[in-house]
């Protein structure tokens, strides 16, 4: 049986517009839900990949380390190797001498010192100083800071064929970042060009020179531009000349 009443059919109107009202609030909460979510959840882009990246590289592969000499310090607590050399994967870390905190040798989380005649290699690049204070986070190389009369740093650039230099009182290398800062009297050049300042980055990956006049404290930046060498022009040939007394053609 049906009941036919207006007001009844108006009722009804009015529920079901209201609850495509909410249905469509809903959806549209739920859309803004996800969107912030996923913005959050997502994968990283470019650069968060490569910051991932690098500082992943080096997981799960094998610390070597050699020594001509080692100690236990038990008074104070720090162990002693002489002629030290560490390498992980591409990295390596040398001097003469070398100490860390603790009787146990241990690379989860620790800072090892190194002096004398200390050098780096990484990624094709070399970084030489008296003195480094190298961290080790998780079995992974991640950080070192080198002081120097002055610290040096060098790579190869394929590209070019030609390095990148540079020299300052301190270098820091930060390694999930693939980048060299010189702290203080810094100087990098390209191979082409030179770059003076207070503080100078140097991106590995890119190969390129970072100077931030933020980073310079009372001192610009300056920069020379070398003037290309240019080629000797090829010398041109003497015109031939008859012997002397020839007869002359007919």
């Amino acid at each position: 049986m049906a009941i036919s009443c207006p007001e009844y059919g108006a009722l009804r109107r009015g529920s079901a517009r209201r609850a495509r009202r909410g249905a469509a609030l809903a959806w549209l909460l739920g859309a803004a839900l996800a969107s912030l979510l996923g913005a959050v959840l997502s994968p990283p882009g470019p650069w968060g990949a490569h910051a991932a990246q690098t500082s992943r590289r080096f997981e799960n592969l094998p610390i070597d380390l050699k020594a001509d000499h080692s100690e236990v310090d038990l008074k104070n607590n720090v162990l002693v190797f002489r002629k030290i050399t560490i390498s992980q994967g591409t990295m390596s870390a040398s001097a003469d001498q070398a100490e860390v905190t603790g009787t146990k040798l241990d690379f989860d989380n620790s800072k090892w010192v190194f002096k004398g005649s200390v050098r780096m290699t990484m990624d094709g690049g070399v970084l030489t100083a008296d003195y480094a204070e190298i961290t080790f986070i998780d079995k992974v190389l991640a950080h070192a800071l080198a002081t120097g009369k002055p610290a040096e740093f060098e790579q190869g650039n394929l590209k070019t064929g030609k390095a990148a230099k540079g020299h300052a009182e301190a270098i820091d290398y930060n390694v999930s970042k693939d980048e060299i800062r010189l702290l203080k009297n810094a100087y990098l050049t390209d191979g082409l060009n030179e770059m003076h300042g207070e503080l100078l980055k140097y991106d590995m990956l890119d190969q390129k020179i970072i100077a931030d006049v933020a980073d310079q404290d009372s001192q610009r930046v300056h920069i020379t531009i070398m003037p290309r060498t240019l080629k000797a022009p090829a010398p041109v040939p003497s015109p031939v000349q008859a012997p002397t007394g020839a007869a002359p053609k007919p």
